[in-house]
């Protein structure tokens, strides 16, 4: 196997009850979540190199393969980390799904769209885990008209497994930003319900559905039913407690805290932290300064005046793009966190500092540890950000599955 070479200090974690592998990993916000909830990660599978290097410092216990995964033998890897067929817990990750459809009447392997997630389903036969877990855009819910997601849940009932779909709000989960995920979770054999394993929702939060959210007749949303839950984590919340910065300051490579931990929820991002890493203001140029000086937190580009504004969007309806250029209000959440905290396309300006974004305050918003540490240039490090799933969902998500598996394994022992 062509792997990266992990780092030999292991992160404080809970003692793992079950085992996964992790497919399309990215830089390893599931896995970190997955790990959080009792997950012990064999093995993960990322094409971009990067992504795969930031992924095996953090999980240390895992082989962590960086290639093509249309080239890897997943027999190879069962017979690697020891297993038999039916052993592994879960087999978790992130396909592109798009495009797939079993009735298709071509299913080339040269078809980019479908392939890479037959590529999944093949790990899944090889290794015949107990649960499978995908995740994926909203988007898919009205693709191809429900065709493709229809193909998926119909494609894991062949390879036995009774799954089902739900779309997550991460703030209902801790995460301080507007983040929708569709995620489906299968359940090898016929002895549990599939949507047992979905999480409830643990926090209230304003919520706006703005794509399709009905399947097979029903909608797949999943809502708080309680009205007494705490409310969602704001973004002073999530980041207040990190050193001020001027805009392009850089600094020492690991910083101290700008204070003590204000919340519960600051003290668990600190949790063995030894300082503030990846934590460098970008510099912006003298036009976004200027236009930024305009922006009163919780304000946009409508704030800006005219002939500040970029030509393109001078002509815009002043209710069309109403994060762009937006400085975020402290006691709200924040903008979906992006592959890059580019002020043209969301509200990634900080609320009472006069720059964008560093890093650690996307991985902040994104629920990554402090612990967690990202390689690579400033650029490459917010796209592993951007692309991740949040650790907190994932460590909700992981938590009612391994209520489920715990279930079955009691049922187990009875028979026996």
């Amino acid at each position: 196997m062509s792997t990266v070479e992990p780092s030999k200090k292991r992160r404080g974690a809970v003692k793992a009850q079950y085992t996964s592998i992790d497919l399309f990993s990215g830089a390893g916000g599931l896995s970190e979540g997955l790990r959080v909830s009792g997950f012990k990660s064999l093995y993960a599978n990322e094409i971009v190199a990067r992504h795969a290097e930031t992924y095996a410092l953090n999980h240390p216990e895992a082989v962590v393969e960086s290639r093509d995964i249309r080239l890897v033998d997943a027999g190879d890897v069962r017979r690697q980390l020891g297993l038999q067929k039916g052993e592994l817990d879960l087999v978790a990750g992130g396909p592109p799904c798009q495009g797939f459809s079993i009735n298709a009447p071509k299913r080339s392997m040269d078809d980019a769209r479908n392939s890479l997630f037959l590529e999944f389903l093949r790990f899944v036969d090889e290794f015949e885990p107990k649960a499978v877990l995908i995740e994926n855009v909203p988007g898919l819910v009205s693709f191809e008209g429900g065709g493709t997601l229809q193909a998926i849940l119909q494609a894991l009932g062949q390879h036995g497994y009774r799954a089902d779909v739900k779309i997550l709000y991460a703030p209902h989960f801790g995460v301080p930003q507007t983040r929708w995920r569709t995620v489906i979770i299968g359940i090898r054999g016929d002895e549990a319900d599939p949507l047992s394993a979905f999480p409830e929702p643990a926090r209230n939060a304003p919520l706006r559905v703005n794509f399709t959210s009905n399947f097979d007749g029903k909608n797949i949303v999943a809502l708080p039913t309680n009205l007494e839950l705490p409310s969602f984590v704001s973004v002073r919340d999530a980041i207040d407690d990190l050193p001020a910065l001027s805009n392009g300051e850089t600094g020492a490579k690991r910083k101290d805290y700008r204070t003590k931990p204000q919340n519960d929820f600051q003290t668990a991002m600190r949790y063995d932290s030894k300082g503030v890493l990846n934590h460098e203001a970008p510099c912006l140029g003298e036009i976004n300064i200027k236009r930024m000086s305009f922006i009163p937190p919780g304000g946009n580009w409508t704030d800006i005046p005219e002939d500040l504004l970029p030509k393109g969007m001078r002509r815009a309806r002043r209710s069309d793009h109403t994060k762009r250029y937006g400085r975020v209000a402290p006691e709200g959440l924040a903008s979906t966190i992006l592959t890059k905290c580019d002020p043209h396309w969301g509200a990634y300006f900080h609320y009472d500092q006069d720059r964008c974004f560093t890093v650690r305050e996307a991985a902040r918003i994104q629920t990554f540890p402090d612990s967690f540490r990202f390689v690579g240039s400033r650029v490459e490090q917010y796209e592993q950000v951007g692309n991740a799933v949040p650790p907190l969902l994932g460590a909700a998500i992981g938590s009612s599955i391994r209520s489920v598996l715990d279930e079955l394994r009691r049922r187990a022992r009875k028979v026996s």
